[in-house]
Parts: structure tokens; sequence; C-alpha cells
């Protein structure tokens, strides 16, 4: 069982176990709705904890303390707000919704108050800008609806999926007792880069002995030209298969993507931090995007990990910045620092480039991809 303590102090568990208590909670109801593949996420990391230690969606007074100020109304640290938004007028405080996934029941909500958010300035103080240019800004300005209701979320039954998300308990169970667990998020496929990042992560001065690694893929939705959940997942079990590395433990999570930046960051460490990580790889320009309009980024490649840096005492996880890795062809991997000081010949291949070799057919030079990994791609264009 990991030693880190949950957020909060209490890992948060709302499911129901037996059937008679599910079909008790459904009777409840009064009506029922159909969630949006972004609400399903957040409702199944209320349920099982992820999110410790909010027990439902954030009610008015919580959201505008975690827009303004990332904080919960007692103070802990809280990077995003988790809202319910609707469009409907007929949702009104006090009612007791059943929440579905197609025909499968997945949680009650008991709806305590219902809001007009201030969308422009969740926008400029979550994402930085108000820009619709910037895609959380305009998944919060189009996709989500007009008003923000809060309520206490009962949990019935988990998604099914096309990939295995174990609970942070379920997690917590596999991960060593007494060893630092470093977390590495990320939403794309794993390449060589990647791999010796997370792996020399452990070699880090503020690492423990003999610690591990925590590979924590996001596998919801993200921005739109990003690999598809499912295809991801399939790439990272094959490089678990093809790597068999003892000291990395691979779990998938249901997170839909914000592209927030150093607030997202925030929120990375602090749901690892419930699945047991005591530490989190920080990468350049963590949760970045850029505009649709300029291709500008909207952040510093080193916003991030500043934040991350800040905000380390009060949260409890350990920022460990990711090391600025490239190929050379005297010796492999190594830090730019290292290759621009030895003179050593650096090999790149562009994400642009890669993509339009993937469909060529062309060789994928094994430097930069491994070849499992490029075959899942290849068979899943």
């Amino acid at each position: 069982m990991a030693k880190q303590v949950p957020h909060g102090g209490a890992l948060v568990d709302l499911m129901l176990k037996s059937d008679d208590d599910k079909a008790a909670a459904i009777a409840k109801c009064t009506a029922e709705l159909q969630l949006t593949p972004r609400q399903l996420c957040d409702v199944e990391l209320i349920m099982n904890g992820a999110f410790s230690p909010l027990t439902g969606f954030m009610d008015e007074p919580t959201y505008k303390s975690v827009v303004e100020n990332m904080e919960l109304p007692d103070g802990l640290i809280f990077g995003l707000p988790v809202v319910f938004d609707t469009d409907s007028d007929e949702l009104q405080p006090g009612m007791t919704v059943l929440l579905k996934d197609g025909d499968r029941p997945i949680a009650t909500v008991e709806f305590t108050d219902k809001y007009i958010p201030n969308k422009p300035l969740e926008c400029l103080k979550c994402y930085g800008t108000s820009a619709i240019e910037h895609p959380g800004a305009l998944m919060v300005a189009t996709e989500r609806g007009k008003y923000y209701m809060g309520g206490k979320v009962t949990g019935l039954n988990f998604p099914e999926r096309d990939f295995p998300c174990k609970t942070p308990s379920e997690v917590r169970a596999t991960l060593p007792e007494d060893k630092d667990v470093v977390a590495f998020q990320c939403r794309n496929p794993v390449h060589r880069a990647h791999y010796e990042l997370f792996t020399r992560a452990l070699d880090d001065e503020r690492v423990g002995e003999n610690g591990v690694v925590l590979v924590h893929p996001t596998c919801g939705p993200t921005q739109a030209d990003d690999i598809p959940g499912d295809v991801r997942y399939k790439t990272y079990v094959v490089l678990k298969e093809e790597t068999a590395n003892p000291r990395t433990f691979w779990e998938y999570l249901p997170y839909s993507m914000h592209m927030a930046g150093p607030r997202e960051a925030i929120q990375h460490m602090m749901i690892r931090k419930n699945f047991g990580c005591t530490h989190f790889i920080v990468g350049r320009d963590m949760a970045g995007s850029k505009s649709s309009v300029t291709g500008e980024d909207f952040y510093g490649p080193y916003e991030a990990q500043e934040m991350a840096n800040k905000m380390s005492e009060r949260l409890g996880v350990t920022p460990v910045p990711s090391l600025n890795l490239v190929y050379t062809e005297e010796k492999g991997y190594v830090t730019d620092e290292e290759a621009k000081a030895e003179g050593l010949e650096i090999k790149k291949l562009s994400g642009t480039k890669f993509r339009q070799m993937l469909r060529g057919g062309e060789d994928i030079p094994e430097w930069f991809a491994f070849k499992s990994v490029v075959q899942v791609l290849r068979e899943n264009q």
C-alpha cells in the first residue's frame, strides 16, 4: 500500500456496493440524464476518489473559490473547477437525477444549487486567457451549458471503457509502501525520449532509493487532433510488454484534458497524490496548447514547473523537472546541455514529420519510436 496520504487526509469512495442499495438510490430519482464524455470522466473521478476530497460537483461558492484562488473554501489547494453543466431550465436544486452512459446507470446526483457562471473570468483565471482560440476556453464557451449545478454524487457503476481504469484505492494496493512513487502523465503514445525521461527521473536527487514510476496516461477527451484514447491505450499495452521494466507501473486515467498549462499541472499532481504518488514529473510546457489562430504557445516552457515548485509544499507532492533529452549519434540520449557542451551531433524528427512517415509507410527510426508502438499506430490509422 502506497505511503502517500490522500489529498485532504482521507480517500473518498462514493460507490454503493449492493444491488439493493443501488436500486433504492435509483428509485429516489425523478429524472435521468445522459452524460457527455467529459462529464462521464468527471463523475468517475468523483466517485472513485481521484478528486478527493470532493464528494460531488462544486456549488457556486466552491466554484468561485477554485476559479479565483485555486483552493477550496477551507483553503485546500485545488487546480481546476469540477462542475456539472446543463442548458436545462427544468433541472432545479432539490432534484435527484440519475446519470447514465447509454443504458448503463452510472450515478445519482442530488442537486444543491444552480448558478450562471462567469465563463470569461473562469477562462481568464484557469487558462490565462478568455480567447476561444484556446481549446479549453473554446470548450467552456461552446460545449458547456449555460448553467452549472452543484450536487452530491452517489456512485452506482463505473463506465465500461476500452481501457481498464483502476480506482485510487486499487492502484495504491499495488504500489510499494516504503518507496517513492514518481508519476508520469501523458496524453500521447510514449516514444523513446519519453521512456528515457521517466526512467531517468528515478535518478533525480529528489527521489529516494529504489523509487518506482507510475506511468498514468489520460485516456479521456483531449485536443481535437490528438490520437483517440482507445488507440493510445493499445500503444501502452504493447510498450509495457516490450519493456517489461519492474520499476515501472502502468495504469490509466479517465480524465478529460483542459490544456490549462500551470493550473492543470496542479490538478494532475493532486490527482496522482490520491493515487499514491509522492513525486510528479513536470514536463516542459506541460498541458500546454497553441492558439488556433496564430499557432503561438499560450504558456512559457517553464510556467508549469514554476507553479508546481511554488505549490509543492502545500500540495504535498514533490515536482521532478523533466530532463530536456536529445538523441545523438555518438552517445544516444543525453541532455541538450551535454550534447551542446560536447559538440555532439543531434538527430531530430518532428511530430509532423513522424506522422507523415507513419501515413506513408516509411521506416521509423528506432531511436525515435518503439517498433511495437509504431505497429499499433499503423494498424489504427
